[in-house]
């Protein structure tokens, strides 16, 4: 694999010429339709695409099916699927977003750079249980709810992994309030306050 040295660390120039397409259209919607905020704008790699592709290092290399839920932009769904199609090809991506005008964006993105990806434009307690391996979501909800969404969909052995920030650990003993759980806590590597959450094994209390 031959690795890129300007722009995305640690990928090859196929990826990383794959993000830049992508960052470029983002920037080109966002005004339209609010992808990201303005402000995250100024450190848009750091914020967005390199904390997403940590993300995507957390996966198992036996996954299969990979659901991420509330899309939005595409973090961290999107950045995984493009770091997918050249690391892990086996792995079939499911975003969903039930906002039209966004799906539409993850469609356009996955066609500009030339990646396979299934957009469901809907809410997901509507969609059947996708049976996956990893589910992931950023910024979409609470751990408690997340679990909900995390049981109906992910295969007996299957993980969730969920970026969250500074109230972490309170909502790890909220969420213990309902469910049980095994978590492992991964630093972030682009907020010291900040982890990602690894869950499996997840069940009602």
């Amino acid at each position: 694999m031959t690795l890129s040295n300007n722009v995305f660390p640690n990928v090859s120039r196929e990826t990383s010429d794959r993000l830049e397409v992508y960052e470029d259209l983002l920037k080109k919607w966002n005004p339209a339709i609010n992808l990201v905020s303005k402000l995250s704008l100024n450190d848009l790699r750091n914020r967005h695409f390199i904390d997403s592709m940590q993300v995507f290092d957390l996966k198992s290399d036996s996954s299969k099916t990979w659901v991420d839920i509330g899309s939005g932009g595409g973090f961290p769904g999107l950045v995984c699927a493009i770091m997918a199609a050249d690391a892990a090809p086996q792995i079939e991506f499911h975003l969903v977003e039930s906002d039209i005008r966004k799906a539409t964006f993850l469609r356009n993105v996955a066609r500009e750079v030339g990646i396979k990806i299934s957009v469901h434009s809907e809410r997901i307690e509507k969609l059947n249980c996708f049976n996956a391996d990893i589910l992931s979501a950023r910024a979409l909800a609470s751990l408690e709810k997340l679990l909900e969404f995390a049981v109906l969909h992910l295969s007996s052995g299957g993980v969730a992994l969920f970026p969250k920030g500074v109230s972490f650990k309170e909502e790890i003993e909220t969420a213990r309030l309902e469910w049980k759980f095994d978590v492992i806590e991964y630093q972030s590597q682009t907020d010291e306050n900040s982890v990602v959450l690894k869950v499996g094994n997840i069940a009602r209390v």
